[in-house]
């Protein structure tokens, strides 16, 4: 079956119910989405599919169809993408495991809504920061939405 992945087409061979996330880390060598809880609940795995967010450890890579965009392709000719830069700002990350996918999610969340209110914050960061980082998230996301693309 074949892939598309931050811009680069791949064939792989797998089984069609292989979740997303196994593809990419084991099959592709992309490390950005983590495993956190294998039930679509934590959103580590988060990655953009057709730039909406889909958790990738429930995904089955069988009925993938368009463009995967994992962390490691929203950086745009070496430069940081605007939540990227944001997030530096605010010293958003502590761990850091969740935050590949938090940085999706809001990218998502800001091509759906350029300028979002909080309430819009809240309905699309479902995914969970064991380290509790919500308040910078919240900051970044603001940050972001009065950046340049």
């Amino acid at each position: 079956m074949r892939l598309n992945v931050n811009g680069e087409r791949y064939d792989i061979d797998a089984d069609p119910d292989m979740p997303l996330l196994w593809a990419l880390r084991d099959l592709l060598d992309i490390k950005g989405p983590k495993f956190g809880c294998g039930v679509a609940a934590c959103g580590a795995c988060t990655v953009l599919l057709d730039g909406a967010p889909i958790r990738a450890c429930s995904y089955p890579v069988g009925v993938v169809e368009g463009e995967v965009t994992t962390i490691e392709g929203i950086a745009q000719g070496g430069n940081l993408h605007r939540v990227q830069r944001a997030w530096i700002e605010h010293n958003v990350p502590q761990c850091g495991y969740c935050q590949a996918g938090q940085i999706l999610a809001a990218v998502a969340l800001l091509d759906e809504v350029p300028q979002p209110t909080d309430a819009d914050i809240d309905m699309a960061m479902s995914n969970l920061c064991r380290c509790g980082t919500y308040p910078r998230i919240r900051a970044a996301i603001k940050t972001a939405a009065g950046m340049e693309s």
